[in-house]
Order: structure tokens, then sequence, then C-alpha cells
């Protein structure tokens, strides 16, 4: 007689009268909360200049999800952005300058970490690749062209490339179609060239419908529906 198929409830049961998952999974939430309270400690002289600004905060992580517009919060999370080296304290920098208001005066220090970061640090670099499409414009065209032609800087150009789309500088067409040949960021480069004219995404699409990343795949076929 076959026998049915373990439930997740029963599989989890059996791992858990393991006494080598069990120590596993002990270290490893130790190792968690060991991590929490050392990102706590090297945030805390930033939060403690948050709160003489008004701003009654126990992480970076509740100000940026608090709903609010935190104007006065800009210069100080800028005064730390470059003070800070832990990686982890620094992407929860970035990530709540990534605010519409938080420019013009985040665009330079942004770009500035961008290239300051290790090559290893995928994590951060991509975060700063995201606040930086939040806060770029055409005013820093040339900077962010620089970056996105810049292979080496692989994915963690990927949410720039998208900022292109919304610009206006004549050089935008030229550049997106020069980054379809660029795995690391092409399928984002022709998202964003959908959104910036589709009639000159179209003779670009057909090379995507058999794309092997299935949103990209997708984002061809749909557009070429649209277009006929």
């Amino acid at each position: 007689m076959r026998r049915k198929p373990k439930t997740a409830v029963e599989f989890v049961a059996e791992l858990e009268a393991q006494p080598e998952y069990v120590a596993r999974k002990r270290e490893f939430e130790e190792k968690r909360q060991d991590s929490v309270r050392q990102h706590r400690l090297i945030a805390r002289p930033v939060i403690e200049d948050l709160k003489k600004a008004g701003y009654a905060i126990k992480t970076l992580d509740e100000l940026r999800t608090s709903g609010t517009r935190y104007d006065s919060a800009v210069p100080v999370l800028l005064k730390w952005l470059p003070l800070i080296s832990d990686e982890s304290v620094k992407e929860s920098i970035v990530r709540t300058l990534s605010v519409p208001w938080a420019k013009p005066a985040a665009v330079m220090p942004l770009i500035a970490e961008f290239l300051g970061a290790p090559e290893s640090a995928d994590n951060l670099k991509w975060a700063i690749g995201n606040a930086l499409r939040v806060v770029g414009d055409d005013s820093v065209f040339d900077h962010l062209r620089g970056l996105v032609r810049d292979s080496r800087h692989g994915k963690a150009r990927q949410m720039i490339v998208l900022s292109l789309g919304k610009m206006k500088d004549p050089r935008v067409v030229d550049t997106l179609v020069e980054l379809l040949d660029d795995e690391d960021v092409s399928g984002h480069a022709l998202d964003a060239l959908i959104k910036y004219d589709p009639r000159i995404a179209h003779r670009h699409l057909e090379r995507f419908v058999g794309d092997w990343r299935p949103w990209v795949r997708k984002l061809a076929i749909k557009t070429l529906s649209k277009l006929g």
C-alpha cells in the first residue's frame, strides 16, 4: 500500500525531534539576535541625532515606515551616511533616504556611496541604486549614465537604468538601446525604453519574446500585443 505523503506539519514535527536540527536552529537564532543587537548598537548615534531633530524612534526602519514626511531628518541621515562603515546600518540609512523629499540634497552623496561601495556589497549597492531611482533626475543624467554603462557594477545598476526611462535627455534612447545587450540590466533597459517611448521599443521587442527570464518574456509579449 502506497504511503500518503507527509504533511508540512508532520515534516516539521520530525525535524523538531532531531537534536541536530534543534541545535542548528538555536545557533541560527542566536546569530540573528546578535546581528540585530550589533545593528542597533552601531545605529545608536544616528538614532540619537534623529531624536534631537524631533523624531522619537527606536530604529531607522521605524522612521522609514512611519508614513510621515521627515524632511528635517534628511540632513541628519546625510551627515551619518559617509561616517557609518557597517553595511547593514548604511543600507538602512540609504533606504530611509529613498524618498522624493530627499532630493536634490541626497543625489550626489548617494552617487559617491555607490562608487565607493565594495563590489562584494551587492545588497548595499542595489539599495543605493534604488535610492538613485527615486531621487535622480535630468540634472545628474551624465553621472547616472556613467554608472549604468559601467558593467563592473553588475545588477546593482538595475534600478538606475529604470530611472532613465523618466528622463528627457536626448541621449536616453541610445543609452537604453546599448544596455539591451548587457544581460545584467537588459530587462530593465527594455522596461525603461517601453516607458520612454513604446514605438521606439517596438523594433527591439522580438528578440526578447523568448528570453530566459519569465518577467522579461511577459513584458515583451504584452507590449507587442498592445502595439499590434
